[in-house]
C-alpha cells in the first residue's frame, strides 16, 4: 500500500495506522488524517533540540520525561483496543509526568506539556485542529512557538478545562510553568542558539 491509495476523506485509527510503512509521517486527529511536514527546517529541528534539552536537564532526577517526534501520543484510556484509538499525533516536544501512561509504542493518554513548533503549511492544523483535541484531552499545557518570528503563545488549561493564552512571549521573555516549579526557558537564549 502507497501513501496515495490512502483516502483521507475515511476515518481510520491506530490499528490502521500501525499497518503503514510509509516514509510520510502522518497523524490521526479524531479519525481524519493529516500529513506531517516532509522534513522540518533546520531552526525549527534547532529549536526543538534546545527546549528538549532545555526540558530534560531540568528533569534529570525528576520522575517526568521528556520525548521528541517522532514519538506516538494516543489519546484513549490505557487499555483501549487500537482499532478505537482515533487519534494519534506525534508532537515536536512532550512531558510527561505520569510514566504509567508510557508504553513500548508511546504515551496513552495526554501528555502533561505538549510543545508545537510551526512549520510554513502546518499552522492552520496546529492552531485549530490540535488546539480542540489538546483542550478536549485536558493536556495541562500547550506551548505554540514561531521560530521565524520567534515567539511563543502559552496555553494553560483553566479550572473549566478551556485554554487560558498568555500574551505572545518574545525574546527577553522567560517561560515557566507551575508543573515543572523552577524551570525557567530563556527565550533570548533558545532564539539566539538557535539562530546561529
Amino acid at each position: 500500500m502507497q501513501l496515495s491509495d490512502l483516502d483521507f476523506e475515511k476515518s481510520y485509527t491506530y490499528a490502521d495506522y500501525l499497518q503503514w510503512t510509509f516514509e510520510d509521517r502522518l497523524e490521526i486527529l479524531k479519525g481524519k488524517l493529516f500529513k506531517m511536514t516532509p522534513a522540518p527546517s533546520r531552526i525549527h529541528q534547532d529549536v526543538t533540540i534546545i527546549i528538549a534539552r532545555e526540558l530534560s536537564l531540568y528533569l534529570k532526577g525528576n520522575p517526568c520525561r521528556v520525548y521528541t517526534a517522532p514519538f506516538d501520543v494516543r489519546l484513549s484510556c490505557k487499555n483501549a483496543a487500537d482499532q478505537t484509538v482515533t487519534t494519534v499525533f506525534q508532537p515536536d516536544i512532550c512531558v510527561i509526568c505520569n510514566l504509567e501512561k508510557l508504553d513500548d509504542r508511546g504515551c496513552v493518554g495526554a501528555p502533561d506539556i505538549v510543545v508545537e513548533i510551526l512549520s510554513p503549511g502546518n499552522n492552520q492544523k496546529e492552531l485549530r485542529n490540535k488546539f480542540e483535541i489538546y483542550e478536549e484531552a485536558k493536556i495541562q499545557e500547550y506551548w505554540v512557538i514561531w521560530p521565524v518570528e520567534q515567539t511563543v503563545l502559552q496555553y494553560t488549561l483553566s479550572a473549566e478545562g478551556k485554554y487560558v493564552a498568555s500574551r505572545i512571549l518574545a525574546a527577553g521573555d522567560k517561560v515557566t510553568t507551575p508543573i515543572l516549579p523552577g524551570f525557567v526557558l530563556d527565550l533570548e537564549e533558545v532564539f539566539e542558539e538557535a539562530s546561529l
